[in-house]
């Protein structure tokens, strides 16, 4: 599986160390009160107010999948805008939702091939169909640099903003784009991480989501969710997803 196949990435030798759990972080320790801090196992988290719980609130990635193709059970040309919506529990595990169109081997293919993980060509040869999704679903290009970027980034500073994976235009500027590029036009458009309560959570922003590819979409983020996590050795948090377009399927016009 996806899990299988890893990268690593070189975390500063020039950050602190919190004492009580030895997990490496810049934590902002303060000078005046050195021992209490060592003994402090939490990481550092700018003070917030999270207004995600205001939008519907789902256990599952399985809930909010029935959610989406229930709200736009219309089909065909109809639109939901601007869904926004918090998924709670982001696991993997809680997040591998099997449809007739995504059994668990064509999840976890598509999952690796985003991931930028290796696969095999019989891999690819059984799952990879127009159906599932084409170019505009493809984030492979450049997301092994950009899953490091994430994990260097909150490392060395985790009050950061700019923990962020943009999709789109992974080897050329976006004054290039057109419209009727498939390849430029991905349906997710950035990742942002951040942590918040001692957790690492993430905000998506898509532009377009097809319901009956959602389960591809919410298992590879939340894989790449999950090895950020572990490799900053922080849990969790909740999932905030954001979508302009949803239709219920691909029969829509230029999704």
């Amino acid at each position: 599986g996806g899990n299988t196949h890893t990268h690593t990435h070189t975390i500063p030798t020039n950050i602190g160390v919190c004492g009580a759990c030895q997990r490496q972080n810049r934590c902002t320790l303060d000078d005046t009160d050195e021992n209490e801090a060592k003994m402090s196992s939490e990481l550092k988290c700018a003070p917030s107010n999270n207004l995600n719980t205001a939008y519907p609130q789902f256990n599952t990635a399985k809930e909010m999948y029935a959610h989406l193709r229930e709200i736009t059970k219309p089909g065909g040309e109809y639109v939901v805008r601007n869904f926004v919506g918090v998924i709670q529990d982001i696991s993997p595990a809680a997040s591998l939702v099997e449809t007739e169109l995504f059994p668990a081997g064509a999840l976890d293919y598509y999952t690796k091939k985003n991931m930028g993980w290796e696969y095999t060509q019989e891999e690819y040869d059984t799952w990879q169909l127009a159906e599932r999704g084409g170019a505009q679903g493809d984030y492979r290009d450049g997301m092994s640099e950009k899953i490091g970027n994430v994990i260097n980034c909150l490392a060395t500073e985790p009050l950061s903003k700019r923990a962020v994976i943009p999709i789109p235009f992974a080897r050329e500027g976006s004054a290039t784009i057109d419209w009727t590029d498939q390849g430029q036009n991905k349906c997710c458009r950035e990742l942002h991480f951040y942590l918040e309560d001692g957790k690492l959570k993430c905000t998506g922003i898509v532009r377009m989501q097809n319901a009956n590819i959602f389960v591809k979409n919410i298992h590879f983020f939340s894989v790449l969710i999950d090895h950020v996590a572990k490799k900053l050795s922080v849990p969790v948090g909740e999932y905030t997803h954001w979508i302009t377009n949803v239709c219920h399927d691909r029969t829509a016009t230029s999704c």
